[in-house]
């Protein structure tokens, strides 16, 4: 007697909804956007200056660590709402918040002098990739309207 055992590859390529993609995007947008701020502490003067209470050529303020914060939580939500919105919804916020996000990406730049130009062509670069990977998932594969399930139409 010999049992047969059936064995998966050990990279099985799975389908994943395109929902599950779009929150993928996102955590890996939101971990390059977090990190480029973090390594920008490394630039020279850039500590002293916040500590001197400017951060680039703003004056340290509640407002505009509230505005810092929205600008960091909104990639954030757009993990969860990628998963949870209905269909239409998601293809649209989607593709309006990426969207919104291609020039707010392109304005780390301003400012930096030749020297820092491979650090943002890199990270700016990762980013708009990113996001452009969001509008066209979300653009061209999110379904117009309801499915039953979350994975039901790819």
């Amino acid at each position: 007697m010999s049992a047969t055992l059936k064995t998966r590859a050990p990279l099985e390529v799975a389908s994943v909804p395109v929902p599950v993609k779009l929150a993928a995007a996102w955590a890996s947008f939101m971990f390059l956007y977090v990190y480029v701020d973090v390594f920008n502490f490394y630039k020279p003067h850039v500590v002293a200056g916040i500590l001197d209470g400017m951060i680039w050529r703003f004056e340290v303020s509640p407002p505009l660590l509230t505005g810092m914060l929205a600008s960091v939580m909104i990639p954030a939500v757009m993990i969860v709402l990628s998963v949870t919105l209905p269909p239409r919804a998601n293809r649209i916020v989607n593709v309006v918040v990426a969207s919104l996000y291609v020039p707010y990406s392109v304005f780390n730049i301003a400012g930096s002098s030749a020297e820092w130009l491979p650090f943002y062509v890199v990270s700016i670069g990762v980013e708009l990739a990113l996001l452009g990977f969001i509008v066209r998932r979300a653009w061209t594969s999110v379904p117009r309207r309801e499915a039953g399930a979350l994975g039901a139409e790819r």
